[in-house]
């Protein structure tokens, strides 16, 4: 059985229509899905014909909520599926949806992987362990990640990138025993995401060597709070717990035996 359009009203919202058959409203239809079926006054329309209709719409309808999400920022594929999803919508229309923005080159996980790991590169002090983590995440596949990395992260980039962590993490820790702020330089490195090699050659680039001044000056910091901290234990057992301490926190035997001298001098 088939119906005639008899009214097309348009909607307060640009773009959108309210479609009626033999005087009764219908159905609503965005402006797109009119061109394409070349939809207009007089038109017979049959139960299939306003199906796959109200289907294109729903199609429509999800296609400028997908152009809206990646209209801020680049997307990949899993994100603007979960956001199509989180709308409610029938997978078949998100999946058809996702075809369309494929075919418009609108979605490219390689692109997105790409520009993710340039960014990173240049904004970041993260390493391609941690960059990796965040694009699967994101839903990028493992090949893609690959090739971004390959190509857009290289050795010497890489080991640009650890020097200068490394020297900001050397900076931070340089008032810890220089055997500990080597080990917290490594540690960073490797939380931040980089390779032993290249964690290895950025430390080595440093040419980190012990400032004997500031040494002590750590040595005595961290003595004396200990010292009083072991303040209830008699002479001997009060130095082999200092000792035993500072030893622990990285520093030298000779300059922790000068400290505990100093302590039984004042004492």
């Amino acid at each position: 059985m088939t119906k005639k359009i008899t009214k097309i009203m348009a909607q307060r919202r640009a773009g959108r229509y309210n479609i009626y058959l033999d005087d009764k409203y219908a159905f609503p239809i965005s402006e797109s899905v009119m061109i394409k079926y070349r939809v207009f006054k007089g038109m017979e329309v049959d139960a299939a014909l306003q199906a796959e209709m109200v289907a294109a719409d729903d199609v429509a309808k999800a296609y400028a909520r997908a152009l809206d999400y990646l209209s801020h920022q680049l997307r990949t594929e899993k994100e603007v599926h979960d956001k199509l999803r989180d709308e409610d919508l029938d997978e078949g229309v998100i999946t058809a949806t996702m075809v369309q923005l494929r075919e418009l080159h609108l979605l490219d996980d390689q692109q997105y992987a790409d520009a993710y790991v340039r960014t990173a590169k240049r904004t970041s002090d993260k390493g391609p362990r941690v960059i990796r983590q965040k694009l699967r995440l994101k839903g990028v596949g493992e090949q893609l990640i690959d090739d971004a990395l390959a190509g857009q992260f290289s050795s010497d980039d890489r080991l640009e990138n650890a020097t200068e962590a490394a020297q900001k993490l050397a900076k931070r820790y340089g008032k810890l025993a220089f055997k500990t702020m080597q080990q917290k330089v490594r540690q960073g490195l490797m939380t931040k995401g980089f390779e032993p090699d290249i964690i290895s050659a950025a430390i080595e680039n440093l040419d980190l060597q012990p400032d004997a001044d500031e040494q002590w000056d750590a040595l005595v910091t961290q003595g004396d709070k200990l010292w009083r901290r072991n303040r209830k234990y008699g002479f001997s057992e009060r130095a082999l717990r200092t000792k035993r301490s500072l030893y622990q926190k990285g520093f030298l035997m000779d300059d922790i035996n000068r400290f505990i001298d100093e302590q039984v001098k004042e004492d």
